[in-house]
């Protein structure tokens, strides 16, 4: 029985492996500066899986098609997937004070648990703010050879959070939008206290555990990538020579629970289709989760958005952190999703931001917008 169960599945995969289109589209995103892509797609036509580009830069050796790397922000769909967890079991309230819960920061009493998770509290991102006027305030290093030559230092989640507070909110809390790492860190401090264990093993209670995902971790300080995993890069300039580092092995505690966790396209694939068909929350709190933010379309830890041609939705949260970009992309139901890494050489003026921009509107509008007829230039 297990092996025809194994054979149905092989069948499956390899009816839906006929799809030049999907290995043009991430051939195409090598071609426009990156060192590999893997993706996984799950549709009606079946599960493609596939892989293009190179895994190191020194080798010629493909990525594997489930390879591990770090998730970048897709680790804030986790977060906040495990925050609503303990929502449902009664024992955060989602719309309390957060300083209920943390005391110790002073936090602004009107700060909630919603506006954590949906970017709305107004608290300094730990990472440095960026103003429409141009203003820039920096925080913690994050690129350049300062953070290449610190990448395995150790920061405390108090210690992001105190440099957050010490700097002027960025709004009144609930009265904006505005992208902070520091909302999660919160997250993940309010969910180590009102639990008494770690977030790794509340990660592993409520979510690694019940799906099964055995390629996901939660790693905290620890810089290592379980094998096979593809290689990430940064380049910078160090008196007027300009040099690469393979920068794979780092210690992620600088972005927490922000961006820290590593996965496979197959557990991404799993998490989110779980998540989005109702396996993980109750009803109330999944449309909770899925009711965006009118300003940005921004849930609770995901993004609420039309799909290619203003057509259906689309819930979402993609990742980059430093060499490694995370897509993860699925319909309301869980039904279709698309998985994906993508392993280059970073820099200090994120020169291929606008590549990758484009490389993932390519993808989602194959996936989800009906192939290429939808697809212009």
């Amino acid at each position: 029985m297990n092996s025809s169960s194994e054979n149905m599945k092989e069948k499956r995969i390899a009816v839906g492996q006929d799809r030049p289109e999907l290995q043009k589209a991430i051939q195409e995103i090598v071609d426009s500066g990156f060192l590999g892509v893997q993706l996984r797609v799950h549709d009606e036509q079946g599960e493609w899986v596939g892989s293009a580009g190179v895994s190191t830069l020194c080798e010629e050796a493909k990525p594997s098609t489930n390879g591990h790397f770090r998730i970048g922000s897709n680790t804030k769909t986790f977060t906040a997937t495990v925050v609503l967890k303990l929502v449902a079991e009664g024992r955060i309230g989602l719309d309390d004070p957060v300083s209920d819960y943390l005391p110790e920061f002073g936090l602004d009493r009107r700060i909630t648990v919603r506006m954590l998770l949906q970017h709305t509290s107004g608290v300094f991102n730990f990472t440095g703010e960026y103003y429409e006027d141009g203003t820039v305030v920096p925080g913690i290093p994050w690129q350049g050879q300062e953070w290449v030559d610190n990448r395995f230092k150790t920061y405390r989640p108090e210690e992001l959070v105190q440099l957050a507070l010490s700097k002027p909110a960025r709004f009144e809390p609930g009265t904006d939008w505005s992208y902070s790492n520091t909302n999660y860190v919160l997250a993940r401090l309010l969910i180590e206290k009102v639990t008494g264990s770690s977030l790794a093993e509340e990660m592993q209670r409520l979510i690694l555990g019940p799906l099964g995902l055995s390629g996901t971790v939660v790693p905290d300080t620890q810089p290592e990538i379980p094998e096979p995993h593809a290689h990430a890069y940064y380049r910078y300039e160090d008196a007027g020579e300009q040099k690469t580092v393979d920068i794979t092995r780092q210690n992620p505690s600088w972005i927490s629970t922000g961006g820290d966790m590593i996965s496979t396209t197959q557990d991404l694939h799993t998490f989110i289709s779980a998540l989005m068909g109702g396996k993980l929350l109750p009803a109330p709190l999944l449309d909770e989760m899925c009711k965006p933010y009118p300003k940005i379309g921004y849930g609770l830890g995901v993004f609420v958005q039309a799909g290619p041609n203003g057509e259906g939705t689309i819930i979402t949260h993609n990742g980059g952190i430093s060499g490694y970009a995370a897509l993860m992309y699925s319909t309301p139901d869980g039904s279709k999703t698309l998985t994906a890494s993508v392993n280059y050489v970073d820099d200090v003026a994120m020169s291929l931001a606008v590549a990758f921009q484009k490389a993932t509107q390519r993808l989602v509008e194959e996936v989800f917008g009906g192939g290429p007829a939808s697809i212009q230039g």
